[in-house]
């Protein structure tokens, strides 16, 4: 397993407890303004597995990676999913801020929405929590996103992936 797929995986434990409110500390004030407030005492449940894309490299400043996030419902329930970008930072550093990227994700009539993104662990990653939709058997998930780097010389790998619940 590559280090990168290895950091992938270790943050994805962090990522998923910030991410669902079970508490990791330091959870970043980007992620409270983007979900509504619970309006019960049970946190959101934790995905089970994730589908993983293709990592890809960031793109050089002022350029953008567009992309699919792509999932089949095969089984025969409803199956909740949620897609998320994650990029994570160099092992060496310098990690990546909120700031160095712009994510977008195009909307059912076909405008850019900006995606806000928090970070963890060196790693940037978008809400699964605001992400969430059910699919039908046999629906697909189709999802349009564009990274864009907005800091001269950051460097990362952008990691689209579906967290699956269960």
């Amino acid at each position: 397993m590559s280090s990168i797929n290895h950091r992938f995986r270790g943050a994805t434990l962090a990522l998923t407890a910030a991410l669902v409110g079970v508490g990791v500390a330091g959870a970043t004030p980007a992620l409270a303004n983007t979900a509504p407030a619970a309006s019960t005492s049970t946190p959101a449940p934790a995905p089970v597995d994730f589908a993983d894309a293709p990592a890809r490299a960031l793109p050089a400043a002022g350029q953008s990676h567009t992309f699919t996030v792509s999932y089949r419902n095969t089984s025969t329930v409803d199956q909740v999913v949620a897609p998320q970008i994650l990029v994570e930072s160099p092992d060496t550093g310098p990690y990546l801020a909120p700031a160095d990227i712009l994510v977008e994700r195009r909307n059912a009539a076909g405008q850019r929405e900006i995606v806000p993104v928090a970070s963890q662990t060196g790693t940037l990653f978008t809400d699964l929590v605001a992400a969430q939709r059910t699919l039908r058997p046999g629906e697909t998930l189709n999802e349009r996103y564009r990274v864009t780097v907005i800091t001269e010389g950051a460097a990362g790998t952008v990691q689209p992936r579906v967290a699956l619940y269960g």
